[in-house]
């Protein structure tokens, strides 16, 4: 993990709580193969806790290191070691928690295992804010942002940045997918909040034949660029897609 921080192979911290969950639970089946040599009688029930709570458990001591370190890391702009010291101790009194049993076995286990995603949940939050406030500068509203794209100025502002970045994740096309993609919920979010406005103002907006187009494209899109591609670009998409949805029944 410390590597990976270094090397600046982490770009976020939900990417940090990813790497350090993978590499906690690939510890933890090391370990569980060893203590299986040692123990070969144990009760079946004694290495569903074992097993599965001590992989938890380093998953998410690793996962806690990596985030704690990465947001001071991110926080000073430095790679020194005295930034890991930090995580470091937090993930030693999880690990101690976990050890000196204090609750039984099983409670602990279904304590991780509950808390853990509620940890990441929390954590992605934290990460999401964070890259909003970083290539929101400028960016007031979606009109903004839509203007940037089509003007051909994107090369030149944050969220190009942001987007070459992800050039070392995921494939050129798949990135060029995702800036489709952006485009595309913009001009639908620009559309129903305008939609909404003369609503609101007693006027009848007029049908668009090519609504219905544009949502089976954007669902094309989102099948293209996958789950973890849409979580790339969630900073960006500040409307919901249920307000799309309501645009979509406007429109019918």
């Amino acid at each position: 993990m410390i590597f990976l921080i270094r090397k600046e192979k982490v770009g976020f911290m939900v990417d940090a709580a990813i790497y350090g969950f993978a590499i906690g639970a690939g510890f933890a089946l090391i370990e569980n193969v060893f203590y299986l040599q040692k123990l070969e009688g144990a009760h079946v029930l004694v290495w569903i806790v074992r097993g599965f709570g001590t992989a938890i458990m380093h998953g998410t001591t690793a996962a806690i290191f990596g985030m704690v370190s990465k947001n001071l890391s991110d926080k000073y702009s430095s790679k020194k070691v005295h930034i890991f010291w930090a995580g470091l101790a937090a993930a030693i009194l999880l690990h101690s928690f976990y050890n000196h049993f204090f609750l039984p076995p099983i409670l602990i286990t279904i304590c991780f295992v509950i808390g853990l995603p509620l940890l990441i949940v929390f954590v992605f939050d934290l990460s999401e804010q964070a890259t909003r406030k970083w290539l929101g500068v400028g960016f007031d509203t979606d009109v903004d942002l839509l203007e940037v794209i089509t003007t051909g100025d994107i090369l030149e502002s944050r969220i190009g940045q942001y987007l070459e970045s992800l050039k070392s994740r995921f494939s050129g096309a798949v990135v060029a997918d995702m800036l489709c993609y952006l485009r595309l919920h913009l001009e639908l979010a620009v559309r129903a909040k305008g939609i909404l406005l003369m609503r609101q103002s007693g006027f009848d907006p007029v049908s668009d034949p090519e609504i219905k187009t544009k949502f089976e494209e954007l669902e094309y899109l989102q099948k293209s660029i996958g789950k973890t591609g849409k979580l790339a670009i969630l900073p960006f998409l500040r409307t919901s897609s249920r307000d799309l949805w309501q645009l979509y029944l406007i429109d019918k």
